[in-house]
C-alpha cells in the first residue's frame, strides 16, 4: 500500500521489451532504492511495480511489467532518460499524509487544460466516461502516485481538476506535464465500494 506522498524522481536507465512484459531499469541516484530487496513493492509513476534484480553497488534497481499493466498504463511510454515518480510501500507506524493508494492503475487520464495560477499548477484532466461517475468535489485522486484533491468535476465533459502546489511540482515530474500528455489515475478504492454497493441496491430494487 502507498500514501501518495512521492518521495522523488528518478531516472530510466534502460527499457527492454521481451514476450510479454517489459523490463525497465531505474537510476538509485537519490537512495530511494538502498535497503530495497528482491520481492519489494515500489511505485513508478503511480504504478505498483515489483524489484526483480538490484546492482550490487545500489546504482539502479529493476522492474518487470505485464502487457495488462502496459496497456492500462503511460508505462508502455518509457524512454531512456524519462524522469519517473518513486514511492517506497508504506510500513506500520509511518505517517500517512496523503490517502490509501495500492499503485492499481485504473487507466489514463488526458491533459485537456493546464494553467499557472503564481506557482500553483491547475490541471484539468479528461477521465474515461464509465469512470467519471467515481468523482466527486473534494475526493481524491491518485495522479502519476500523487495524492491529490479533486477541486472540480464535470460529468457531462467527463473532466476533473486538481491543482498542483509548488512542493509537488519540485518533488515530481508533473512539474514538466503538457496539454494531450497522459497520466495514471487511481481511484479511492472506498468510494468505488460505495458507487458500486449503491449502484446495485438501486439495481436490484428496479428488477
Amino acid at each position: 500500500m502507498y500514501t501518495g506522498i512521492v518521495l522523488g524522481t528518478e531516472q530510466i536507465n534502460a527499457v527492454t521489451k521481451h514476450d510479454g512484459y517489459n523490463s525497465i531499469q531505474v537510476s538509485n541516484q537519490h537512495g530511494f532504492f538502498n535497503d530495497v530487496f528482491i520481492g519489494a513493492s515500489v511505485s513508478i509513476d503511480g504504478t505498483c511495480l515489483t524489484v526483480t534484480q538490484i546492482d550490487l553497488d545500489l546504482k539502479w534497481v529493476s522492474f518487470d511489467i505485464s502487457a495488462l499493466t502496459l496497456s492500462l498504463t503511460t508505462l508502455k511510454f518509457l524512454r531512456v532518460e524519462a524522469i519517473v515518480n518513486i514511492e517506497r510501500s508504506y510500513k506500520m507506524g509511518m505517517e500517512n499524509g496523503g490517502h490509501n493508494l495500492y499503485g492499481h492503475i485504473e487507466d489514463m487520464a488526458e491533459v485537456v487544460g493546464l494553467s499557472h495560477l503564481g506557482e500553483t499548477l491547475h490541471l484539468d484532466l479528461k477521465i474515461p466516461a464509465e469512470k467519471i461517475k467515481y468523482f466527486f468535489l473534494k475526493g481524491f485522486i491518485g495522479l502519476h502516485g500523487c495524492s491529490l484533491t479533486v477541486n472540480q468535476v464535470n460529468k457531462q465533459q467527463h473532466h476533473v481538476s486538481v491543482d498542483l502546489i509548488p512542493e509537488t511540482l519540485r518533488l515530481t515530474n508533473l512539474s514538466t506535464v503538457q496539454i494531450g500528455d497522459f497520466l495514471n489515475f487511481e481511484i479511492d478504492q472506498t468510494t468505488r465500494t460505495l458507487v458500486d454497493t449503491i449502484e446495485a441496491i438501486y439495481q436490484n430494487r428496479s428488477n
